[in-house]
């Protein structure tokens, strides 16, 4: 019983880690990368769309993007969608595909992205730790019922610490690269 509560906690808690590194990839540096896109929904027929479903997004260099849309007739609303995005990115039409140059990050831009990655890091904790105490309610609730022994429910309760320590270093450990990939000059 206490072997499943765990288990599931431990699914559960992996997710939130995937979905924290999901956040932080989309978080501008100073390079260019195909995550910072992933956000972006492009007004596409009356309907918001996942860009990426819209166009295919290379990185030829650093800080070029290259868009290249999958039908011509949404190079338009593909270049809109970019320019009103939070990226502060100025996109290019050169006939084919659109060319995104990536300016260099500003001070200012790099410590409220800083601000932003912290945020994110800290839903993510508080999702680990509602994860953890949702557990410990159910190991709390068996040893109560009776279903397992208070020494089995000790011990499920130090092996969730373990776990939901493991999973918040993780996330301390993502933000602490996303910050220094931003602060990197």
């Amino acid at each position: 019983m206490i072997d499943e509560i765990l288990l599931d906690a431990e699914e559960n808690m992996d997710t939130a880690l995937n979905v924290a590194r999901d956040n932080m990839a989309t978080i501008r540096t100073g390079q260019a990368s195909s995550a910072m896109f992933a956000n972006i929904a492009v007004e596409y027929y009356g309907a918001p769309t996942p860009l990426q479903q819209l166009a295919s997004i290379s990185i030829p260099e650093p800080r070029t993007v290259v868009i290249a849309p999958y039908d011509a007739t949404a190079k338009k609303d593909i270049e809109k969608a970019l320019r009103s995005s939070d990226l502060g990115i100025n996109p290019s039409d050169d006939g084919q595909v659109l060319r995104v140059n990536m300016p260099p990050l500003t001070e200012e831009r790099r410590r409220d992205y800083v601000k932003l990655a912290k945020q994110r890091a800290e839903e993510s904790r508080v999702t680990i730790r509602n994860m953890r105490r949702k557990a410990k309610d159910a190991i709390d609730a068996a040893v109560k019922d009776g279903d397992v022994g208070e020494d089995e429910g000790t011990r499920g309760e130090k092996d969730l610490d373990i776990l939901t320590k493991k999973h918040v270093d993780a996330i301390d450990a993502l933000l602490a690269h996303k910050e220094s990939e931003l602060l990197e000059v």
